[in-house]
């Protein structure tokens, strides 16, 4: 059947068009006093306090109103009155809202309120000092795709997210160009009336003492990930890293989504095709509502412009867990996570493929190979590996393995067509075309292959690594859709057949009435924290 050039073009705008549409946004909402239902005095007394400070517009007087709620409405927060929790939290965290527009938060010294108390501040264990930005995520309302799940913990404190300033080393510190985190904030009273502010990190502190009392720590989890994304949109990026990867090559990188802990396990995630880390938005918002995984994992995501060869890509990711293992020597080892043509990137990560490849396609070994300048080092390091013995688990999700027949099909055919190859991968074309393309029988090439060609099912490196086993020690795991219509093994999730997803030897193969987007199924995200938890 001929498909029509105008069924490509609309296909390509829809795809724009959802690169386009902001998957998680947030406004500031309006301040609101929480409505207290108690006829106790001191709730009354300080919900006067609190909205004589949410309309105060100088920072200190307003400030000495927010002190004043906190003060009156923390024994009955302590002893469990939910209005009076509520109203302790909100002044504290306007609070910090308050002083911090105007530069005056008290970290490490301390003020004087307007009523003559005196107000101290005190930074989370391990931090000296900070020109941070701080959020009171009280304030807000998310919106969007990935508004709908949030990580959070019930608790006393005021949930916040410090922003901090661009570090120019955040690349070789494997961090995001500003870094946000998610703190909770409370205050403390002693006799005299003076007050502290201290912060504390969630994800190491989940409860605190008070008053001869223990408390859980109020948290938000996914507020970090949710302003950051609001604000850098990494969901624009899909499409046009996949048609000019070359003016996107500085996007390249792994990053840790928080501080680093050598006591939790990194779970690496490698989006796929068309696509970028904002596409486990879903799966990291449900994973980090589970206690024990917020104990014992960290996350991290490997982000790449999808046009490359996908061994290429794999290169890269090679490349950048050296520069892990450099900085974290003591980290545990890790579990690797991939989507679809990350899937693919993630098998040759537990793969050994040492110089196997390079013999079937050329004949000899790598040294006995005439080829010079920088052709060499590319395809070497695209196809010449060995597993990454830093990675234990992998968990393969709608992964091509064997490749997909789309790759060949007009569409395939006619968006490979528009990736613009990077002039370093299309001067070694010939280098390439004889280890990355399909055979005689296939698609033919005038051209360097890209990250599409190499997804057809005939292409030679496909091919080579399905012969190779996944390397002995590593346990891996299979996810798969079959959109519900429960036909497995003659299943499809509408882009990956069964039969190249699924993988011998897997310790799990997991069905999914999903399409292509298992990892964001709620039964692919549910079989993820199993396997992560059984783990454990």
């Amino acid at each position: 059947m001929r498909i029509h050039p105008l069924v490509t073009i609309s296909a390509a705008a829809s795809l724009l068009l959802v690169s386009c549409a902001a998957p998680i946004s947030y406004r500031k909402v309006p301040t609101r006093t929480p409505q207290v239902k108690s006829s106790a005095e001191p709730l009354r007394d300080a919900t006067r306090e609190l909205a004589a400070g949410n309309a105060a517009r100088d920072p200190l007087a307003a400030s000495t109103h927010f002190v004043a709620c906190a003060r009156l409405s923390q024994n009955a927060a302590l002893a469990g009155d939910d209005c009076a929790l509520a109203l302790y939290n909100k002044a504290t965290g306007r609070l910090v809202e308050s002083l911090g527009g105007d530069g005056l938060l008290p970290w490490g010294q301390s003020i004087t309120l307007g009523d003559g108390s005196t107000l101290r501040g005190r930074l989370e264990p391990g931090t000296t000092a900070t020109d941070r930005e701080f959020v009171d995520v009280g304030g807000l309302e998310f919106k969007g795709t990935y508004a709908s799940v949030q990580a959070t913990r019930s608790g006393i404190g005021a949930p916040l997210v410090a922003i901090s300033p661009r570090d120019p080393q955040f690349r070789k510190q494997l961090e995001p160009e500003r870094k946000h985190k998610a703190l909770t904030a409370i205050l403390r009273f002693d006799a005299k009336n003076s007050a502290t502010l201290e912060l504390h990190d969630p994800l190491n502190v989940e409860s605190i003492a008070m008053n001869g009392r223990r408390q859980d720590l109020a948290a938000d989890f996914s507020a970090p990930l949710s302003i950051l994304m609001s604000t850098v949109r990494p969901d624009k990026l899909g499409l046009v890293r996949m048609i000019n990867p070359q003016k996107y090559a500085h996007t390249a990188r792994l990053t840790r989504l928080q501080d680093y802990d050598p006591k939790r396990t990194p779970v690496l995630m490698v989006h796929g095709l068309d696509s970028t880390p904002a596409t486990w938005t879903r799966m990291y918002h449900n994973l980090m509502q589970d206690p024990d995984i917020r104990r014992n994992y960290q996350f991290w995501v490997f982000s790449y412009p999808s046009g490359y060869p996908y061994p290429y890509s794999a290169s890269l990711l090679r490349k950048d867990l050296d520069q892990a293992r450099h900085l974290f020597p003591d980290s545990k080892e890790m579990v690797i996570i991939g989507h679809s043509m990350g899937g693919m990137i993630s098998r040759l990560m537990v793969t050994d493929a040492e110089d196997r490849i390079w013999r079937s396609s050329f004949g000899k070994a790598p040294a006995e190979t005439r080829m010079l300048g920088h052709s060499r080092k590319v395809l070497e390091d695209s196809v010449v590996f060995n597993h990454r013995e830093e990675i234990d688990t992998a968990i393969f999700i709608a992964a091509p393995h064997r490749g997909s027949e789309l790759a060949n099909h007009f569409i395939g055919r006619t968006f490979s067509r528009l990736v613009r190859l990077p002039t370093f991968l299309a001067d070694t074309r010939n280098v390439f075309t004889s280890v990355l393309t399909a055979d005689e029988a296939s698609l033919q090439l005038d051209r360097a292959p890209n990250s599409i060609d190499t997804l057809s099912p005939n292409n030679r490196f496909v091919r080579e690594v399905n012969k190779l086993p996944i390397a002995p020690g590593v346990t891996y795991h299979s996810i798969m859709g079959d959109r519900g219509k429960g036909d497995t093994p003659e299943s499809s999730d509408g882009v990956v057949p069964y039969w190249s997803s699924h993988l011998q030897g897997a310790k799990s193969n997991r069905i999914v009435p999903s399409g292509h987007g298992a990892h964001e199924h709620p039964e692919g995200i549910d079989e993820v924290r199993r396997i992560l938890k059984a783990r454990l």
